[in-house]
């Protein structure tokens, strides 16, 4: 399993945002390892989306411009 480094913003909004992303780090590496759709916002970064089978909804995870 690779590491998956995240920046702060994660660690702190996202979070506390949606307290389950942390607990399912799983969904966000596969997202971005297998997305079903990718789109590069204005300022260089990327959206990554998947469909998580396990709740029944889709997730976006936004990476850097270097993914």
């Amino acid at each position: 399993m690779v590491v998956m480094k995240t920046h702060r913003y994660f660690e702190e909004e996202a979070a506390a945002k949606h307290p389950e992303l942390v607990r399912c780090r799983k969904w966000c590496q596969r997202t971005i390892q297998s997305p079903i759709h990718t789109e590069t916002q204005d300022d260089g970064m990327i959206r990554h989306y998947i469909l998580v089978p396990e709740v029944g909804k889709y997730i976006r995870v936004v990476t850097l411009e270097d993914g």
